[in-house]
């Protein structure tokens, strides 16, 4: 009998062990009457007699494995009338927690505990508040489908301490943080999350599923607060900086060695519980990482990250539609007019043009509509020429111009949602304007298993040659499960162009992908996770129908058991016919290829940890091929002191592809070429509140032309015999330095030094040698500039405190 009754019950333990985790977990709400001090030693009395949450359900390595006694957490919420108070206690031995100092919003080698609030109880958007072991504070957006924006800052107070039972954290998160509505009894959506870095396990106090698509509607309930009322969200964020910099023009009457101060201001305004107004007066970016510049072979631009935080920080909504690329606005316009600039010498041209102002407001209501509107104004971009006589004069090429968004985003049930947006971009004088305006839609089913999302866009361009374009996009299938699977299909016509405010390569298009995954979150033997996918793209042109490309790719990813990864990568593209090669819109039918890559990626909690991947691609013209090879290592001294370096060798031989014009006929050559990029960066941290960081990036790439061909109108080369092409050779460098120190020497407020040196060098004749190419750069004139920035963080309501105490 007794042989029967231990495995029925080992099956019941077991089987409401699976079910509890299912459940949606509670928490009552309990306020204060007392504030507990922000220390990180939870020896206060308001603490006792608070609900505990426990109990944390791993996401990975074993998705719903819940810790154990001694890797416990234990969290505890309280609130009163001006904010919400985390107590959080992180059982483990004091010597394996790991407490790597980093700058501010960076997690780097360390443990963290977070919570995450969900006040409108949408599950579909949230904040989260997260503190690493060495107390770097780390905060975040989240949105419907579980994107993370991280570049979201809120001012808030936390502190850590680490004990012979492991370590411990307090938090204050003051509702100027946050946007909730002012209901007498609320229940918000909430979740804790912890990370143990040395075993990359994180668990979360309401089980999240990775087979379950999306991250809040995974959320626990925070039940009963009462009376609490949104607070008025007033903040100034005044700035002054300096700069010098040098450049060795050597040009009469222009100045090597220049100066400037710049002072603007940041405003936050809360205009009421659900909105909030963000607005910058002549910023200053100078101080963002440089962009990582290349050499451009083909027919389209380069995206590059943006980095300026006011285009970075909470722009969710104007993200929608993929219609809003920043760094249109004062770093790349897509509009330059050297018109009037005719055979006259370019002297200095402006790549940039001035961010005068530019203002955000955005919210969501109770009843879940979502609205943004975004406006930037830049000022015009002039170029200084010669003329033949010598004369200098200033001619305009990119006028005065505004930028607007507005969006509206309403979520339904199942978290779903749809949207209207409208970009536009107004140009002062004879310069066209752009307007584009989408509809978009997200729809799931109940379990949130299946799902169908689409779009549909116009673009109008009113100006010197007026057009109307449009898209539409349709996506459904699978999203949650092991298996998962989608079919789409993507739609422009020869007009659609939205470039002016997003970014976009090109239109003319019928596209249709399908895909499959199959993913094993459940460790084996060998494994912690096996994830694979496969999918194939068909494309034709829309107008008219005629075929494009069809390529097939696909492989397998696992991580180990020592947490090492590895990725392996297959496509295989069939003969296309290319209509943009060719630059003038003949066609150019581009031969079949391959290509195959192996990912390796380390343990990264290793104090020292390397990695990369190597490629192999070949094309069936003259035998073409490709190789990379990318190889990173970080070397992690102590907390403080940590490096980097990257190294990436990437030869390409027998290449076919366009490189010149000869009136409408299009030239292209049989080329070799290399490229070699390096990048070296340190940091040292002194505190969580300082740190300094240096990036040092030298990038080598060059074209060496073999050979000459014409293309022909059926889309073949011929052999070019025309007259001897010089100069079409190129050898490309770029050198950059970006060493900044900063001090968060107050809530919210900065003191930042930047130094940064800047070369590039773009020849029509090629250099042998790495270390040639690198002495050449380094030698070549440098722009070099140093700046300082002191930004203030002002909270009108400690202004009113301290009225009051006076």
């Amino acid at each position: 009998m007794k042989r029967c009754i231990l495995p029925v019950l080992i099956f019941l333990c077991i089987f409401c062990k699976a079910q509890d985790i299912s459940k949606q977990k509670h928490l009552d709400a309990k306020r204060t009457l007392q504030t507990p001090k922000i220390d990180g030693v939870l020896d206060d009395e308001c603490w006792n007699n608070v609900p505990v949450a426990t109990d944390f359900i791993q996401i990975r390595p074993n998705p719903g494995k819940i810790e154990t006694q001694d890797r416990r957490t234990e969290m505890k919420v309280l609130y009163d009338d001006v904010a919400i108070y985390v107590y959080a206690r992180m059982y483990d031995h004091p010597d394996s927690v790991s407490h790597e100092l980093v700058s501010r919003d960076n997690i780097g080698n360390a443990d963290f505990i977070s919570i995450i609030v969900d006040p409108f109880y949408d599950k579909m958007n949230g904040n989260g508040f997260f503190v690493t072991a060495a107390g770097v504070q780390f905060d975040a957006k989240y949105s419907q489908v579980g994107d993370e924006d991280a570049n979201w800052n809120a001012v808030w107070e936390s502190a850590v301490k680490l004990d012979d039972k492991g370590w411990t954290c307090e938090m204050k998160i003051p509702y100027s943080a946050l946007r909730f509505s002012g209901k007498d009894i609320q229940n918000w959506g909430l979740n804790f999350s912890r990370r143990i870095q040395r075993s990359n396990t994180q668990t979360f106090w309401n089980f999240v599923d990775p087979k379950v698509n999306g991250f809040i509607n995974q959320e626990g309930l925070w039940t009963g607060i009462k009376d609490i009322k949104p607070p008025l969200r007033l903040s100034f964020s005044p700035y002054i900086s300096a700069y010098v910099n040098h450049y060795p023009a050597n040009l009469p009457g222009v100045k090597n060695t220049t100066s400037r101060f710049n002072g603007g201001m940041d405003v936050k305004y809360g205009i009421n519980n659900s909105f909030t107004l963000d607005m910058t007066l002549v910023p200053d970016f100078g101080q963002v990482q440089s962009d990582n510049r290349i050499l451009n072979l083909t027919p389209f631009e380069v995206k590059f990250n943006e980095n300026r935080q006011f285009f970075t920080e909470g722009t969710e909504l104007f993200n929608k539609g993929d219609l809003f690329y920043s760094k249109r606005i004062g770093s790349i316009p897509s509009y330059y007019d050297y018109s009037g600039v005719g055979s006259d010498k370019i002297i200095k041209d402006q790549t940039e043009a001035k961010v005068l102002n530019a203002t955000k407001i955005s919210g969501r209501t109770a009843k879940g509509l979502g609205i943004g509107i975004f406006n930037a104004v830049t000022n015009g971009m002039e170029t200084e020429v010669e003329d033949a006589q010598g004369n200098l004069r200033m001619v305009e090429t990119q006028p005065l111009t505004n930028y607007n968004i507005l969006v509206f985003d309403q979520s339904l049930k199942n978290n779903s949602s749809a949207t209207f947006i409208n970009t536009n971009v107004l140009r002062r004088g004879s310069a066209y304007d752009a307007n584009v305006t989408a509809l978009l839609f997200n729809l799931n089913n109940k379990g949130n298993k299946y799902f169908v999302n689409g779009a549909a866009k116009m673009s109008y361009l009113h100006g010197k040659e007026s057009s109307t374009g449009y898209s539409y996009g349709l996506k459904f299938g699978k999203q949650s499960g092991n298996f998962l699977w989608s079919y789409s299909q993507q739609y422009a016509d020869d007009k659609f162009d939205p470039s002016d405010l997003g970014f976009f390569t090109n239109n003319n298009f019928l596209d249709q992908v399908a895909e499959l995954h199959y993913n094993i979150y459940k460790p084996g033997s060998w494994y912690n996770q096996l994830l694979s996918y496969f999918s194939v793209l068909y494309s034709r042109r829309a107008m008219p129908g005629s075929f494009q490309t069809f390529s097939v790719e696909g492989g397998p990813y696992v991580q180990f058991k020592n947490l090492w990864s590895a990725e392996v990568n297959g496509i295989y593209t069939a003969a296309k016919n290319d209509f943009y090669e060719s630059r003038n819109g003949q066609v150019y039918k581009a031969p079949e290829s391959y290509s195959f890559v192996l990912y390796i990626n380390p343990n990264r909690a290793k104090a020292y940890n390397f990695g990369g991947n190597i490629r192999y691609r070949e094309q069936g013209l003259f035998k073409g091929r490709e190789y990379n090879f990318y190889f990173f290592q970080n070397l992690r001294l102590n907390d403080k002191i940590a490096f980097g370096l990257d190294l990436n060798f990437n030869p390409n031989y027998n290449y076919v592809n366009w490189v010149t014009a000869q009136g409408d006929k299009a030239i292209f050559s049989k080329y070799d070429r290399r490229t070699v990029e390096n990048s070296f960066d340190a940091k040292y941290t002194f505190t969580n509140l300082m740190g300094f960081t240096v990036v040092l990036r030298h990038y080598w790439s060059d074209r060496r032309n073999k050979e000459y061909f014409m293309l022909k109108p059926d889309g073949n080369l011929t052999n070019y015999t025309g007259a001897p092409l010089n100069g079409l050779d190129r050898n490309y460098n770029v050198f950059n330095i970006d060493l900044i120190y900063t001090w968060q020497f107050a809530p919210g407020s900065t003191l930042s030094v930047s130094y940064k040196d800047a070369a590039e060098t773009y020849d029509t004749y090629y250099t042998q040698r790495y270390n040639k190419n690198l002495s050449g750069i380094l030698n070549a004139p440098q722009n070099n500039s140093l700046s300082v920035k002191v930004l203030y963080y002002v909270d009108y309501l400690d202004l009113k405190k301290k009225r009051k105490k006076v």
